[in-house]
């Protein structure tokens, strides 16, 4: 995954963990787990995983790939804390 460094492969490679998490606490889980009565959590450590992959591709000098992990990184952080952790108004 990390030989072509282009932006689009961040982007995708960005997309795996908060995807698996979904996938995990959604679908296998069906919503029965809660950490702390926290809904928020498991998506937050996908993000936090995402930061330590963030971290490898800049210092391997994968800096496209790293930038598009960091697009897909931010983008699901606003949406976690859109959809997740602010009240329903």
């Amino acid at each position: 995954m990390l030989k072509n460094n282009s932006i689009v492969v961040g982007l995708l490679g960005g997309a795996v963990l908060p995807g698996i998490s979904l996938f995990i606490f959604l679908y296998l889980l069906k919503g029965s787990f809660l950490i702390l009565n926290k809904p928020g959590i498991p998506y937050l450590i996908a993000i936090a995983l995402n930061l330590f992959i963030i971290r490898y591709c800049f210092k391997a000098g994968k800096d496209n790939i790293g930038a598009g992990m960091i697009l897909t990184t931010f983008v699901f952080a606003a949406a976690v804390f859109l959809l997740k952790l602010q009240p329903i108004r």
